[in-house]
């Protein structure tokens, strides 16, 4: 008799557990995802190390972000993602397996939506020719030549607030809608 209970109350565990994984699996994949920051090129707005939670509803529906949100990215832009990307890449998936794929995922700010023109020239930013008023960049940027950018549809154009320390839509491109991962909630 003692036996029979000390299953049904391992399996009572087991069901919760499971279920447990399930829930976290469809809120990882769907709702909201933690990720670190690594790297300073969002200073001073987010630091080295921070944790940040991304709500992931712009990344499921593919919806646009706006000018100045704080999105996270996967900067692989050269290749097409798929549903099954999500789910490799939930954290406990990424634990289970022993893999680490954190820095392929950048933490910018939307400067350019589809349509746009993003020039830098000069140490500045200009959108459709309008020069952007950023308050919340580290420090201006070193002079560089001219460079200009067209935003094709379905892809934003992001950069970090540290523009001085940034890999960003300046050297991988305009990223995909499925590439952006999901709106910083700070």
């Amino acid at each position: 008799m003692k036996q029979k209970r000390w299953w049904k109350e391992l399996g009572g565990w087991g069901f919760s557990i499971a279920l447990g994984f399930v829930l976290s699996m469809i809120i990882g994949i769907f709702v909201i995802q933690p990720y670190k920051v690594d790297g300073h090129s969002m200073e001073p707005t987010l630091n080295d190390n921070q944790r940040i939670y991304a709500w992931k509803f712009t990344h499921v529906l593919e919806k646009l972000p706006a000018y100045g949100d704080i999105v996270i990215i996967d900067s692989r832009v050269d290749r097409s993602r798929t549903f099954w990307d999500d789910v490799k890449e939930h954290p406990i998936i990424t634990w289970l397996s022993g893999g680490e794929e954190d820095d392929v995922f950048y933490v910018k700010r939307v400067i350019g939506l589809p349509g746009d023109t993003i020039e830098v020239k000069d140490g500045h930013v200009f959108r459709n020719g309008q020069q952007l008023q950023e308050s919340y960049i580290k420090e201006q940027m070193a002079a560089s030549a001219a460079q200009v950018w067209e935003v094709p549809e379905n892809h934003v154009f992001v950069m970090g607030d540290n523009r001085n320390n940034s890999n960003d839509s300046r050297s991988i491109g305009p990223v995909p809608l499925d590439h952006v991962m999901g709106i910083d909630s700070f």
